[in-house]
């Protein structure tokens, strides 16, 4: 109960007066505390964070955006450029939230200043291909759809712009939301004649964006896949896909420059643009030779045309009226210098300008982007039930291989130099002798040894004399078999470096698991039981020229930096193993090679070592077809080049084959000199071919 000193009105004022008296000092205290915290956290952040703070609100007010680098230029031995790149604008889109009818709006917009704008209005995209290429989330019909990209990679609306449109575009920016203008590098390829194809065009390769290789499947494009290769790189920028362009995509590229400038918080520009310019990337010049590789490429063209017609279908050029398809490579036995690489049908690569291509251009030539010359690679038919009627790109060596089968049966001891064999054009093997081998039309060759059996492509002397006498020995025989053929660079890589090389196809190693190991040598002895790529037949070729050394195929003859110093230049072949075999044995094959039956070499001013092949192999529906093949070297005494064709349907390698190495031999003899020295009165078309 309060006294009556409670309600003493004095005393409750006095009292009052203490309560807020205390409550102010333990507000101005409390707010003390505060601020001599927030004062010592001031202090820390300046004494020991300032710098760093400073540094952040200088790059804050900096813009920076990457200059992607000229792509180098690849050019033939003689600088002679084959692929090169020019610094061209483009516009570019970038996804963003607008609708149907603003994203209509600006491509109608686009469309009217490309028209007015632009050069050759006829042929500049209208308003539904812009919206195509925009690839947005509404189509030209308004309905909302799901981008075929990335939403974060940037689509390409138009390249190459004219000053007048990009002087539109600048002033009216504001009516293009999610657009802007990037200079970039432009892949350019140099094409022949005819305007329609290039030149070395599946060795070259092609380009593609960055954002679509780095997700494609292919193993080697894993390279695409490691950051520490693709540091810096940018999405839209082109990357070798194939061939040279990515073999030497580091040297070509180049590294990035850098445009940087001060803005304001609103984003206005408000100081210098500082630059720092872009580094072009390295020059590649190849070890081809134009002028060979042209030739190379019209002779397989030419010759395809020569057996469709009516005067060849009267004689033995007329059994290869149904291929399609043709392949050559022609390499220097001395160096390793590949001087042609041909794979027909060939196209024009600048269907993949600015790394994309369209729907139409890639279906016309899905079938031609790859090299024949060192992959599998199917013909163009209209399905795919008709494609698998007709072989691939590699095929198996027909009698090509019987150099190297005389070679083994000498140096194995399975022959000798002057044993004779009764060669009455048949050979039965097997249980009951239930199995037969056929030379070519029975063809029965009497009384002959080693030499007479390369000279007239004896099947049964290789299938009797080889393949038999190595069956005795069982699976040590068939692992003797196939070490040979590594030791001549069958079966295993060339090393060249390309990427997607196939190693070829060993049927031997399936017919001996399937059948026996008889079956698979006696076979195998006259070129039935394998498939090797054009390259590898090259590299085999100039094996049998130099006598045993198998060189790595050079593509490069040097790289040459951006400002003109000297990367890397050829200096010496490399040898990738030496075979030792008497020079008895070598001259043997070498006698027989010189007499073999070939067509399109009269007048030819040089002895030829040469063996021809027809491979017989059986296609889906159980038809057989035979592929002319056909191996070289050239000039016999002092070989120089060695030259490797393979026409798939071709027929006989004789007919075939044979005339397209001839015209490879002439434009290299023009061109370098079989001899050393170019030689001009070198035959400036294909001989004719007997029937």
């Amino acid at each position: 109960m309060s006294g009556p000193a409670d309600k003493d009105p004095q005393k409750l004022q006095i009292i009052k007066k203490r309560s807020f008296a205390f409550r102010l000092n333990v507000f101005f205290f409390l707010t003390f505390i505060v601020f001599s915290l927030l004062i010592v956290r001031l202090a820390f952040l300046q004494l020991v964070h300032g710098e760093s703070y400073a540094n952040q609100e200088i790059q804050n007010e900096l813009k920076t955006t990457t200059i992607p680098p000229i792509r180098g230029n690849i050019l033939d031995r003689n600088g002679s450029p084959i692929a090169y790149s020019t610094s061209t604008q483009s516009l570019y889109y970038r996804l963003n939230n607008l609708g149907a009818v603003q994203l209509l709006e600006i491509a109608e917009k686009l469309a009217k200043m490309f028209r007015e704008y632009g050069d050759n209005p006829d042929e500049q995209p209208d308003v539904e291909e812009i919206m195509t290429r925009m690839d947005a989330w509404y189509g030209y019909d308004g309905k909302r759809r799901e981008p075929r990209n990335w939403s974060y990679v940037p689509r390409r609306i138009k390249t190459d712009l004219t000053d007048r449109e990009i002087a539109y575009f600048v002033e009216h920016r504001d009516e293009f939301p999610g657009f802007e203008i990037m200079e970039e590098s432009i892949r350019n390829y140099v094409l022949e004649d005819d305007g329609k194809t290039g030149i070395a065009v599946q060795l070259v390769g092609y380009l593609r964006q960055f954002s679509t290789a780095s997700n494609m499947a292919d193993s080697y494009l894993n390279y695409y896949k490691n950051p520490e290769n693709t540091y810096e790189y940018l999405p839209n920028e082109t990357v070798g896909l194939d061939g040279i362009e990515f073999m030497y995509q580091k040297e070509l590229r180049g590294k990035n420059g850098y445009r940087t400038y001060t803005v304001d918080s609103v984003g206005n520009i408000t100081g210098e643009v500082t630059v720092q310019p872009p580094t072009k990337g390295s020059d590649v010049y190849l070890t081809i030779d134009m002028q060979v590789q042209l030739a190379a490429e019209q002779a397989i063209e030419d010759h395809l045309a020569l057996m469709k017609t009516e005067e060849a279908a009267k004689t033995n050029l007329g059994k290869g009226h149904k291929a399609t398809t043709g392949y050559a490579v022609a390499m220097e036995v001395d160096t390793g210098k590949v001087v042609a690489m041909a794979s027909y049908p060939d196209y024009d690569p600048n269907v993949w300008r600015g790394g994309t291509i369209s729907i139409e251009d890639y279906e016309a030539y899905e079938y031609f982007f790859k090299n024949g010359t060192i992959r599998e690679s199917y013909p163009k038919y209209e399905d795919d039930e008709e494609r698998k009627k007709h072989p691939t790109s590699l095929v198996y060596l027909g009698s090509t291989v019987k150099p190297l089968s005389v070679l083994i049966g000498l140096q194995e001891g399975l022959i000798t130099p002057n044993e004779y064999y009764l060669d009455t054009g048949e050979y039965f093997y097997g249980r009951n002798n239930s199995w037969r081998i056929q030379n070519s039309n029975f063809q029965k060759n009497g009384r002959i040894n080693a030499e007479d059996a390369i000279r007239v492509s004896s099947n049964t002397f290789m299938a009797a004399m080889i393949g038999e006498r190595l069956a005795k020995r069982g699976e040590d025989g068939l692992k003797t078999w196939d070490e040979w053929m590594a030791k001549f660079g069958l079966g295993v890589s060339t090393k060249s470096g390309l990427p997607g090389e196939h190693p070829g196809i060993k049927d031997y190693e399936h017919e001996a698991k399937n059948a026996s190991v008889l079956s698979a040598l006696v076979r195998a002895a006259w070129g039935q039981q394998a498939k090797y790529t054009t390259l590898q037949l090259a590299q085999y070729a100039s094996m049998l020229a130099n006598r045993g050394t198998r060189l790595k195929p050079q593509l490069v003859e040097k790289i040459v930096g951006p400002d003109g110093s000297i990367e890397y230049a050829f200096t010496q072949p490399e040898v990738l193993g030496q075979v030792e075999i008497a020079d008895e044995y070598w001259n043997i094959v070498h006698r027989g090679m010189l007499k073999v039956f070939r067509t399109g070499f009269d007048g030819f001013p040089y002895q030829v070592a040469a063996k021809t092949g027809t491979s017989t192999q059986q296609v889906y529906g159980g038809d057989f077809v035979d592929n002319a093949v056909f191996i070289a070297y050239a000039p016999a005494d002092k070989p120089k080049l060695a030259v490797a064709v393979v026409v798939p349907e071709g027929g006989f390698g004789a007919y075939g084959a044979a005339p397209i190495a001839r015209a490879i031999f002439d434009a290299y003899d023009r061109a370098i000199g079989l001899t050393g020295v170019p030689r001009t009165d070198a035959a400036d078309n294909m001989t004719g071919v007997e029937p």
